[in-house]
């Protein structure tokens, strides 16, 4: 594979992973549901807003967990590339599943109705679940080519590496050029020493 065909690969893998953690975050940020509580006569029905971070609280984390990876799929290299696909593509059907779940009915609200002494329905919004679900089929689709094809895509620069045997120590000097050795010269006989020694 060429070096152009890698890069554009990695990107394409960053750029989706970065896309579905922030697609992730915004669903996870909405409201999925509202909720109505009916009560025993003469009280009124409750009615709120669940959020997606309520209905779902996988959806936020599987936003952060992809929009590290992104930053990830930039600074490691082979295996630990695999890791990240692996982790990405397990976000991404995180997120499928949250979608689906919400909007085949699948929120628990029993809770919410034990709470308040009633009874709990919804009407789901189908927006948000959907968004949610669309990230994680991008999430799984980046994280499997960044499985199958990430072990020979390009890294960072190894200038940003410490090399073997390095301890801090400065990188190994470059030839000396003729107007240096000249200005060494000069310095050596301003100190009194015979620079052709």
């Amino acid at each position: 594979m060429s070096g152009t065909s890698g890069r554009r690969e990695l990107t394409a893998a960053v750029l989706g992973a970065a896309l579905a953690g922030a697609l992730a975050l915004i669903a996870g940020g909405q409201a999925w549901a509202q909720v109505t509580v009916a009560r025993p006569a003469p009280l009124p029905p409750i009615v709120s807003e669940l959020s997606g971070a309520d209905a779902a609280p996988l959806v936020p984390a599987a936003g952060l967990v992809l929009l590290a990876g992104a930053v990830a799929l930039v600074a490691v290299r082979s295996a630990g590339r695999i890791a990240v696909g692996l982790l990405m593509a397990v976000a991404g059907t995180v997120l499928v599943w949250s979608g689906v779940r919400a909007l085949a009915g699948g929120l628990d609200l029993t809770a919410v109705g034990q709470s308040v002494g009633g009874t709990a329905s919804t009407d789901v919004t189908a927006a948000w679940p959907v968004l949610a679900a669309v990230a994680g089929v991008v999430a799984v689709a980046g994280g499997v080519l960044v499985v199958l094809r990430g072990r020979s895509w390009p890294g960072m620069g190894r200038r940003y590496e410490r090399g073997p045997g390095t301890d801090g120590a400065s990188a190994p000097a470059r030839p000396e050029t003729d107007e240096e050795r000249a200005q060494a010269a000069w310095k050596a006989l301003d100190r009194g020493e015979d620079p052709t020694t």
